[in-house]
């Protein structure tokens, strides 16, 4: 592993939501998932990641993204960039505090077709808890609604 990115060690391998993720937002109705995230290393100063949520029921496939984490060299400053299958790309920075990564968008792009409202920005919160299980938590504001929390769910490690 690159020296740079072991301040995010604790993030590296495969997690499986354990149990169900819950999403929510005012213009939309609350739902669930099942989410499994990779996240992985080859050496350079930079994880590679992908998130890939499925209908709990069907297992049909949902929200997918990829992207990659770089810290900037000897701090503790992080970005976090994402290409989403609903067609966004964002740049998030933020800090990496022991074991928990906090951050905001810097930058929300989208295609032209993209289905409004729009996402404006986006916040998300990883931290690993004292039971060795990942959460996230992720907040955006749209064209029509102020930052509201979206998202919320806990990972199991499946491998490391």
């Amino acid at each position: 592993m690159n020296p740079v990115v072991e301040p995010l060690s604790w993030m590296l391998g495969t997690w499986l939501s354990d149990p169900p993720g819950a999403g929510t937002f005012p213009t939309l109705q609350p739902f669930r998932y099942l989410e499994e995230v990779y996240i992985s290393h080859v050496g350079q100063p930079v994880l590679n990641f992908s998130f890939n949520a499925f209908h709990p029921d069907t297992h049909k496939p949902m929200h997918r993204e990829c992207g990659f984490i770089r810290l900037k060299p000897d701090t503790n400053k992080v970005a976090f960039v994402s290409a989403q299958n609903t067609g966004i790309v964002e740049v998030e920075e933020g800090e990496v505090n022991g074991q928990e990564l906090c951050i905001t968008s810097h930058s929300v792009a989208r295609i032209s077709f993209a289905k409004e409202p729009h996402v404006e920005q986006i916040t998300r919160k990883f931290r690993l808890n004292s039971d060795g299980k990942l959460e996230q938590t992720v907040s955006m504001a749209t064209t029509t609604q102020p930052m509201t929390q979206h998202l919320h769910v806990t990972y199991k490690k499946v491998t490391p």
